[in-house]
């Protein structure tokens, strides 16, 4: 069960990182940055394969979309000087232990 859970943090960082290269492709004009996002989505995407296969799609998706929402807001206010309100962080906090919660049952 630990090493499921390793992939989906594995396609989680794949999804994240291909999120974090849109502005940076700006709008698929960049290869470089094209490519590698898309190389991290397909990634993703065949990780989570081999997750769905031993939990249930609900809490993989919940998980996969909860962590990766939470984890891009952060990095894109790192590194991309977005705002979040404080409202968006107890948001934020609010989805991580819905997918505490989901995963603890």
């Amino acid at each position: 069960m630990f090493k499921t859970y390793l992939i989906l943090v594995g396609a989680i960082f794949c999804e994240v990182a291909g999120t974090m290269l849109l502005p940076v492709s700006q709008n698929f004009t960049r290869i470089i940055p094209t490519t590698l996002l898309a190389i991290f989505y397909i990634t993703a995407l065949f990780l989570l394969t081999f997750v769905v296969n031993k939990l249930p799609i609900a809490i993989v998706y919940a998980t996969w979309s909860g962590l990766g929402i939470f984890t891009v807001a952060i990095l894109g206010y790192l590194f991309f000087n977005q705002t979040l309100s404080w409202l968006s962080i107890i948001g934020l906090f609010l989805i991580v232990t819905g997918v505490i919660l989901v995963n603890s049952f």
